[in-house]
């Protein structure tokens, strides 16, 4: 709900059109775990980015060979819309991650600074190699030079709910990826 002097505007979320199906996420998830077993045989220590990204790390280190270590980071660089340049913690690992292997999982990636910037982090924390895994790719919008190592899906620049992916804190529940669309 938005207000102009006496005036009130209710705006509603349509989430009815459904960008990638519940069946070809499971087949993504097989893909994608299958690129990182062949990639990996030993033990590799996977740093969930909450929030969005909890239902991906579940059905992905299900998919998973070798030995894995789940832990989750919460993590923001951005103030409103506007990024500060400098990376906040909210919740950090607990995981000691020198000599690991590491591998960040994020359900999305679009500018990428606050991801170029938890990566170099990561790295200066002595990690033995860190690499970057996503759901979704959005690259029109990328401002950094960051790429994901693994890649579920390249998406246009819409806005998505689901699959973990939300709106205000609502539709993560969706099995699917649906696109919103805000009505007045």
């Amino acid at each position: 709900m938005t207000e102009r002097g006496n005036e009130v505007t209710v705006l509603r979320v349509n989430t009815d059109e459904i960008m990638i199906d519940s069946d070809s996420i499971s087949k993504m998830v097989d893909e994608v775990a299958s690129r990182i077993n062949a990639d990996y045989s030993n033990e590799i220590v996977v740093v969930g980015v909450l929030t969005g990204a909890y239902v991906f790390v579940s059905d992905l280190v299900r998919k998973l060979k070798m030995p894995v270590i789940v832990d989750f980071m919460q993590v923001s660089s951005y103030v409103g819309e506007n990024s500060t340049g400098k990376l906040t913690i909210r919740k950090d690992i607990n995981t000691d991650i020198k000599d690991r292997d590491v591998l960040i999982v994020e359900d999305i990636v679009d500018t990428g600074r606050t991801l170029k910037l938890l990566k170099a982090m990561l790295e200066e924390r002595g990690a033995r190699s860190v690499k970057i895994c996503t759901a979704f790719n959005k690259p029109d919008r990328r401002v950094t030079d960051i790429e994901p190592d693994y890649n579920g899906f390249t998406i246009p620049d819409r806005f998505i709910v689901g699959y973990g992916l939300d709106y205000d804190g609502a539709f993560r529940q969706f099995p699917d990826v649906r696109i919103v669309k805000q009505e007045r």
